[in-house]
């Protein structure tokens, strides 16, 4: 008997094993938290609901240190630096950690960050300045007293060339921190520009559809329609317009009792970046296909 039982638990544990390999990793990444407090006020309903989720901060902000403590309470959630280049919204701007005169070549004639990742490299911005920056806002972040798992870019300007995607890396390394992307997650979108009443019916529809294989990579932009939020409008043609009611829609459709209720499915493993990174390592990170 004392025999047979080791050999019954080696199998127990081996069809364990099995079935946890069978679920689908589901990786949930809120973006642009500390934007605004409409966007971090959102961002509290989805860390309510208390699944593993990963939140990325942009630190030059105006709410960034509202947006530092709120997330000091939550355990559930990987937080990341939404490395900031750009400054998209009209009458509503922030401008380099380190100011307008220590990084020039990345702001405009105000000491403001470009609009567009066009107009900030139309400006022929310093690599030395881009790196300056980058850095400065992950040390800020890590002084505010949060605990950073990952980098990933705002508007993609911090990835923009190969010149600067290594310095993305390169910081990475430096500061011991995962990158969003580079363990080989699948990117599952669609419903940016679906209408806003459409938005959580689109993002369900997306969950139950899933195939089972890598890491399946949610990216939502949750905010609410507040005056605020109303009142600001994207100075680039490509965004959809009232993005107050579009980024609501995201979190209507992310916190529902359908979505959420499916996310509890036993197909699913929700994870989040620091779970990823526990699991895989910083050392098997793989930069993604251009």
């Amino acid at each position: 008997m004392k025999k047979i039982f080791p050999f019954i638990l080696s199998i127990l544990l081996a069809q364990a094993t099995i079935a946890q390999a069978d679920k689908i990793p589901v990786l949930i990444r809120c973006d642009d938290i500390g934007m605004c407090h409409s966007v971090n006020m959102a961002a509290k309903q989805v860390l309510e609901t208390g699944i593993p989720v990963s939140m990325s901060v942009m630190v030059p902000c105006p709410w960034f240190s509202e947006a530092a403590e709120m997330l000091k309470q939550y355990k559930n959630v990987s937080i990341g630096i939404h490395l900031t280049l750009n400054a998209e919204w009209k009458n509503y701007r922030w401008g380099p950690v380190l100011g307008a005169k220590a990084v020039p070549s990345l702001v405009d004639s105000v000491g403001d960050f470009f609009p567009s990742r066009s107009r900030l490299f139309a400006n022929n911005p310093s690599l030395t300045e881009i790196e300056a920056e980058l850095r400065a806002q992950i040390q800020k972040a890590l002084n505010s007293g949060l605990k950073i798992d990952y980098l990933d870019h705002h508007m993609g300007a911090a990835v923009q060339t190969p010149a600067t995607r290594a310095i993305v890396e390169k910081l990475a390394k430096e500061f011991h921190l995962g990158i969003s992307r580079y363990f080989e997650e699948e990117g599952i979108d669609g419903w940016y520009f679906t209408p806003p009443n459409e938005k959580a019916d689109s993002m369900l529809l997306k969950l139950k559809n899933l195939p089972p294989g890598n890491i399946k990579l949610f990216v939502i932009h949750v905010g609410l329609a507040s005056p605020e939020m109303n009142a600001m409008e994207d100075l680039n043609p490509f965004g959809p317009k009232e993005m107050s009611k579009h980024r609501l829609g995201e979190l209507n459709g992310l916190v529902s009792p359908a979505f959420q209720t499916q996310l509890k499915d036993k197909k699913y493993k929700l994870v989040n970046y620091r779970m990823v990174i526990a699991d895989k390592g910083l050392e098997n990170m793989i930069k993604p296909k251009e």
